[in-house]
């Protein structure tokens, strides 16, 4: 990594050059008027964020939403079905979107069907299902079932269909396909009598962009090239699903026989709703088996009699479609058109910025020389006819190491820079682009790596890439920060300098509002850390209390504690460096609110999830979706203060009044809904409407205050160890994954020192070491003796309570968020990433080993933290004499 000035590999490139030195002529925007515009008063929600996942979906104009609904409210839509007056309306209304599909693909119903699905997957699975397939028998060896590697998952899915009718299904590589000598049709011979055969690939690779020649649709059919040498008629199914996203189809020359398509791709709304088009004379091949309602022209219930309708469409769209978001077809055509002038014109626009963003992503240099990017591509991003305007890569450091997709993605979010990670449901060309075999594919799985987690690197082989793509309200602005991110992530680190807050309209600013931020002064806070909420999805922050509190303060003492008096802190910091028995308990926290401030306490009870109220409660949108400070940085505000003698928690935040929650629910005034963490899903119980004012008025949209009901018991379920039985398990609270996080001091000190060493000398600190220790979010702080040897312990005791260590904790941005103002810096993230191999670990996750909460049990700050290797588990005795330390009864 470069420090200082940028050298000659780190520049931005300036579009102009860009433009001029182009060898084809290059379009940007639509002519009418300023793209600036356009995203302002279509895509206002976009001020602030750089989506560039237009693959996964491309999003809709708030004209084509307000267009539809204006339709709605002022038309009835009934059942297509029946024949009263508003059915008929719906069924015309249908049937025009059917004749308005077909003529934006240069075709009309005298040559093809539009035939309603939930998708192209649906459609997909339809022709598998209904294909005319012939098995091998004494007359010939039956049909063949032939896909192009790079195809998506949807796609190689049919060959189990075609498994089970023992058809026989080949795999072809682009290069086999691209290299097939083309033949004599008339040698082909005649097809009559021959099984059928079907072929399948994509217009547009969903990997890397790579546009497959349509040409080969009208050679594969008649005998001209091959996929595999058989005797028969070939088919071609066309699956377009990513390629009409951004090009124009015209199917009066490429007349595939199938061609299955998304409409969210094309227009961002409606989702659910797909289409398979069907050339007529294939058409009748077609077989099917199961009929549903709306399908029939007569059959009895009583007797195997059934005659189906006559129309394609009719026999093979099982019920009621989907009729009012077939209607909302007519108005993403209608939206699609008046802003853009049609596909032509998106596929230019978006090609010039792949074109200048490929450009400019090849001359990133290191000052070695090295390349920052590995891009994966089966073109030069010549002309849009091969090209599509996808980008699949891999960072590399200096040394031409790839950087794990996670981390990249994650850094990318800090600037609100929204991208896809992983194989994109393209296992085939994954492996090819990224040189996986087969047997690392199945390595992978063993390892605990699944399609779509975040396991980017295993014995460093990364398992996938990042993709960015562009749609057709894409803008210059969006290539040139998601560039800049690059740059100023790799080639020209930020010494230190928090991230600037988002301002409206502001492209690949940090995630954010900005007035929003500013509404509430920030305050400075006493700094905590936990340890669920960073590694995963959520995570917490701070307590503005400048006090920690002892629990006995807050409530009358159980019992005298037994046992010897406590280790001291300050006479734990005189132990000798090196010694196993020299760690003691520095600092204690609790989250009551998850992902909100910290609670900082000296002396804390303990209960069968962890340390007694640690994230019970959560903050909820209107959906009920738990949020974090990835979406709501403020959160690190609001500052909970539980009091165990009056049986409540006290809320503050500037600004505000506080506010009161008791720490049960009222059983006979709870309302009990429920809820997700992590995947699981929890009953819990809504805090009542004072409060969800209370957090709507400071936030200023409607938040609610959720807690989990004390009757529902949920276990982690992950395995974290390698030797960790599969049938341990622990009692959760809304944590994400564990009931304890533990960091280790000297770990984070030497955190600090390389953040120090990364800033010119005479600075003043930037980050003291209690703004770092609150950023992991931890219960449990030690003042160890080396850095990161937490991760070698399999287990530890404070006193006679034992913990098993089950493993680092993966963190995620949130480490990069200041938990006393909000403000990110992505600094901490990405020398953490340095100096652990690019993966960025910290802390160690803890759980109850045989805990007895027959009587009360408690954590103090000062107790002396006794770790367990994993050789000498088997050796190594509890004293006697610190047996009963921590358990009071």
């Amino acid at each position: 990594m470069a420090g200082g000035a940028a050298h000659p590999g780190a520049e931005l490139l300036a579009f102009e050059r860009f433009l001029d030195s182009s060898l084809q002529p290059l379009v940007y925007g639509y002519g009418r008027g300023s793209l600036r515009e356009l995203r302002a008063r279509e895509f206002g929600r976009l001020a602030g964020t750089v989506y560039l996942d237009h693959a996964g979906t491309t999003l809709f104009p708030q004209s084509q939403i307000t267009s539809f609904m204006k339709d709605l409210m002022e038309n009835v839509y009934g059942n297509p079905h029946s024949q009263n007056i508003s059915s008929k309306l719906t069924h015309d209304t249908v049937e025009q979107v059917r004749f308005r599909i077909l003529a934006h693909f240069h075709t009309s119903p005298e040559d093809y069907t539009v035939i309603f699905t939930s998708g192209s997957t649906a459609a997909l699975k339809l022709v598998a299902e209904a294909f005319p397939w012939v098995s091998p028998g004494p007359e010939g060896s039956g049909s063949c079932f032939c896909y192009l590697t790079d195809s998506h998952t949807s796609v190689v899915g049919m060959r189990k269909v075609t498994a089970a009718r023992n058809v026989t299904c080949i795999p072809v590589r682009p290069e086999d396909m691209w290299s097939a000598e083309r033949q004599d049709a008339a040698a082909a011979g005649d097809p009559a009598g021959q099984p059928p055969h079907l072929f399948c690939y994509p217009a547009q690779s969903n990997f890397s962009g790579t546009r497959y020649p349509l040409s080969w649709i009208g050679e594969v059919k008649s005998g001209r090239r091959r996929p595999a040498s058989r005797p028969g008629q070939w088919f071609v199914l066309l699956d377009a699903a990513a390629f009409v996203g951004t090009s124009p189809l015209d199917l009066s020359v490429h007349q595939a026989d199938f061609v299955p398509l998304s409409f969210y791709k094309i227009f961002g709304f409606p989702t659910g709703l797909g289409a398979l088009l069907v050339k007529n004379r294939s058409a009748a091949l077609l077989r099917k088996t199961y009929f549903g309602g709306g399908t029939a022209a007569a059959y009895l219930a009583g007797d195997d009699f059934y005659v189906p309708r006559d129309s394609v469409a009719e026999r093979f769209e099982d019920g009621t479609i989907s009729f009012l978001d077939v209607i909302a077809l007519k108005h993403g055509f209608d939206a699609l058109e008046r802003l853009t002038g049609g596909m032509e014109s998106i596929r230019q626009h978006t090609f010039t910025l792949a074109q200048y963003t490929y450009a400019a992503l090849s001359s990133l240099r290191y000052p070695n020389g090295a390349p920052v990017m590995q891009i994966y591509s089966d073109s030069e991003f010549s002309s849009p006819e091969v090209q599509g305007p996808v980008i699949s890569f891999n960072v590399l450091d200096d040394h031409g190491n790839i950087v794990g997709y996670s981390q990249v993605d994650k850094m990318a979010s800090l600037h609100n820079i929204h991208v896809r990670t992983g194989c994109f449901c393209n296992t085939g060309a994954c492996q090819r682009h990224l040189g996986i075999s087969d047997e690392m594919v199945k390595k992978h799985l063993q390892a605990g790596h699944v399609c779509g987690d975040d396991v980017d690197l295993i014995d460093g082989q990364t398992t996938g890439c990042v993709r960015i793509s562009f749609g057709y309200m894409s803008t210059l602005e969006d290539a040139q920060a998601f560039l800049r991110f690059i740059i100023a992530t790799r080639l020209r680190p930020s010494h230190g300098q928090p991230l600037p807050l988002a301002t409206p309209g502001e492209a690949g600013a940090p995630p954010g509002d900005s007035e929003a931020q500013n509404a509430v002064p920030a305050t400075r806070v006493r700094g905590s850390p936990s340890p669920q909420e960073d590694a995963s999805p959520h995570s917490g922050v701070w307590n503005n209390s400048p006090t920690a509190f002892n629990a006995e303060d807050l409530c009358p003492p159980l019992l005298e504690a037994t046992g010897p008096q406590q280790t001291t802190l300050e006479n734990a910091a005189d132990v000798p460096d090196g010694d196993l028995r020299s760690h003691v308990v520095t600092n204690l926290y609790l989250y009551p609110i998850k992902s909100c401030a910290a609670f900082e306490v000296t002396r804390w009870p303990l209960g069968s999830q962890g340390l007694l109220y640690d994230r019970s409660w959560m903050v909820v949108n209107h959906n009920g979706i738990c949020l974090s400070q990835k979406q709501e940085p403020r959160l690190c505000l609001i500052q909970p203060f539980i009091d165990l003698q009056r049986r409540i928690m006290v809320i503050k935040a500037q600004g505000m009044e506080p506010i009161e929650v008791p720490l049960e629910e009222n059983s006979e005034q709870v309302r009990i809904c429920q809820s997700k963490v992590c995947a699981d899903r929890v009953n819990t119980y809504d805090c009542g409407e004072k409060i969800s004012n209370w957090l709507s008025k400071f936030f200023g949209r409607p938040y609610h205050l959720i807690k989990q009901s004390s009757d529902f018991q949920r276990n982690a379920k992950k395995k974290h160890g390698k030797d960790q039985s599969a049938h341990t398990t622990a009692a959760l609270s809304l944590v994400n994954e564990a009931q304890y996080l533990l960091i280790n001091r000297s770990s984070i000190l030497e955190l600090q020192q390389q953040l120090s060493t990364s800033r010119e000398n005479g600075k003043e600190e930037l980050f003291p070491m209690n703004n770092l220790i609150s950023r992991f979010r931890a219960n449990i702080i030690t003042n160890g003796t080396r850095a990161f040897e937490e991760e070698k312990w399999d287990e530890i005791s404070v006193g006679s309570l034992r913990f098993q260590v089950l493993g680092p904790c993966h963190r995620c941005q949130m480490i990069c968020i200041d938990q006393q103002t909000g403000q990110r810096n992505q600094d901490v993230f990405q020398k953490l990433s340095e100096r652990r191999e690019r993966k960025v670990k910290f802390g160690v996750y803890l759980m109850h080993t045989s805990l007895d909460l027959s009587s009360p049990c408690y954590l103090s700050v000062g107790s002396q933290v006794l770790p367990l290797l994993k050789e000498n588990i088997e050796h190594h005795d509890i004293p006697a004499t610190e047996k009963s330390q921590d358990a009071i009864s």
